[in-house]
C-alpha cells in the first residue's frame, strides 16, 4: 500500500473499481441490437457523436450539432458503449494487477481482450467500415477510425498483464495478427486513407493508431514511415507560429480539442521513442514543435476566463493530465499537480 495518503486513496479506488469488474460478463460486438448493413454482426457499428435527427424532418437525414453529444451513441443499438467498457476494463484490471500482483485481475483483463479480439464466437472483424455512421448521410465515415483509438490502451494492458501468463503466447500471437490485419485496413481502406489525410486531431489520432498498432504487430517499417513524416505532415501543418492548433480552435470545445490533439501527438512521440526517434524534441521546417504547442495550452492553466475561443466545459483535469506527460518529456518545465499525477497514474475518471 502506498505511504502517501492521496496515492493510497487512489490505489484503493482503483482496486474497488477493478473488484466490481471481476464478475461482469465481458463485452463484445455481439451485444448490439442492430445488424450492420453487411449482415455480419462481427462488424463494428457506431453512430456519429454530434449528429441528431432533424427536428424539421424527423424521418430525414441527421444534422450536425458540434459539441452536443447525441445520447443514442451509448445505447446498446450500437457498439460504442461495449467498446468503451472493454477498453476501460482492460485498462483498469491491468493496472490493478500491475500494482497489486493479484492474478485475478490479469485473468479478467485477459478475458475482456480475448472476448473482443480472439474468440471466434464474439470477436470483432478488424475494420471500422461502419463506424460513426450518420442516418441518411453515410453508413460509415472516415471519422469512425477515431473509435479505434481505445485500442492503444488495450495494447498497453496486454503488456502490463504479460508477466501473469493470463494470455498464452499463442493468444498474443493471434492478437498481433489481428492488429496486423487492422493496420492493413487503416492503410488501404477508403475510410482509413481519408482519415489519414485529415488536417485536425483526427489525422494525428490516425498516426497514433497506425504507429502503435504496427509496432505491436511487429511491422516497424510501417511505424517508421509515419514517424518520419510527422514533423512535416503534422507539426508544420497543424501548429501555427503561436503554438496554437488552428483546426481545433474552430470547435465549440476548442480547448478540449486542442488538448485532445496534443495527447494524440504525445502517443505518436511515445511510439517514436521505441524506434529511437525523438519527436518531443523535433521541430518542423518552420521551427514549430510539440513543446511550443504545449506551452500554448499550459499558459491557460487556471485562466479559463482568458481563453479567447469557444469552450463549453473547461477541461481542467485533462490539462493537468497532459502536463504530467509533458513533465516527463521535458523535466521541470511544467508544474506537477497531485491531481494530474493521480489522473494519469490510476486513470481516475
Amino acid at each position: 500500500m502506498p505511504d502517501d495518503p492521496a496515492v493510497g486513496a487512489a490505489y484503493r479506488d482503483l482496486i474497488a473499481r477493478a473488484d466490481k469488474m471481476l464478475n461482469a460478463r465481458p463485452a463484445s460486438v455481439m451485444d448490439k441490437r442492430s445488424i450492420p448493413v453487411s449482415g455480419d454482426r462481427h462488424d463494428y457499428v457506431s453512430l456519429a457523436r454530434y449528429w441528431w435527427p432533424n427536428p424539421t424532418n424527423p424521418k430525414g437525414a441527421y444534422i450536425r450539432r458540434d459539441g452536443d453529444t447525441n445520447p443514442e451513441i451509448e445505447t446498446n443499438r450500437f457498439d460504442r458503449s461495449a467498446l468503451s467498457r472493454m477498453a476501460r476494463e482492460a485498462d483498469t484490471l491491468a493496472l490493478a494487477y500491475y500494482y497489486s500482483d493479484d492474478p485475478r485481475y490479469a485473468k479478467r483483463a485477459a478475458a475482456a481482450i480475448r472476448t473482443w479480439f480472439l474468440d471466434p464466437a464474439t470477436a470483432m472483424n478488424p475494420n471500422m467500415n461502419y463506424a460513426q455512421a450518420v442516418p441518411g448521410v453515410a453508413e460509415g465515415r472516415p471519422e469512425g477510425v477515431l473509435d479505434g483509438a481505445s485500442f492503444i490502451g488495450v495494447i498497453d494492458a496486454v503488456g502490463l498483464i504479460a508477466p501473469s501468463g493470463a494470455l498464452t503466447p499463442a493468444e498474443v500471437g493471434a492478437l498481433e495478427d489481428w492488429f496486423a490485419r487492422y493496420t492493413d485496413w487503416l492503410l488501404r481502406s477508403p475510410n482509413g486513407k481519408a482519415e489519414g489525410k485529415a488536417g485536425n486531431n483526427h489525422g494525428i489520432w490516425y498516426d497514433a493508431q497506425v504507429t502503435r498498432f504496427a509496432l505491436f504487430a511487429r511491422r516497424p517499417d510501417v511505424a517508421q514511415r509515419i514517424v518520419a513524416a510527422f514533423p512535416k505532415a503534422r507539426i508544420d501543418k497543424q501548429i501555427d507560429a503561436s503554438g496554437a492548433m488552428p483546426a481545433e480552435l474552430t470547435r465549440t470545445r476548442s480547448f478540449h480539442y486542442s488538448l485532445y490533439a496534443l495527447g494524440a501527438a504525445y502517443d505518436v512521440a511515445d511510439s517514436a521513442a521505441c524506434l529511437g526517434v525523438d519527436l518531443y524534441g523535433a521541430q518542423g521546417t518552420k521551427g514549430r514543435s510539440l513543446r511550443q504547442a504545449t506551452d500554448y495550452v499550459a499558459a491557460y492553466r487556471g485562466r479559463a476566463a482568458d481563453w479567447p475561443y469557444k469552450e463549453m466545459d473547461w477541461p481542467a483535469g485533462l490539462l493537468d493530465e497532459l502536463l504530467v506527460r509533458a513533465g516527463a518529456a521535458w523535466p521541470g518545465a511544467y508544474p506537477r499537480t497531485a491531481a494530474g499525477e493521480l489522473l494519469l497514474r490510476y486513470r481516475i475518471p
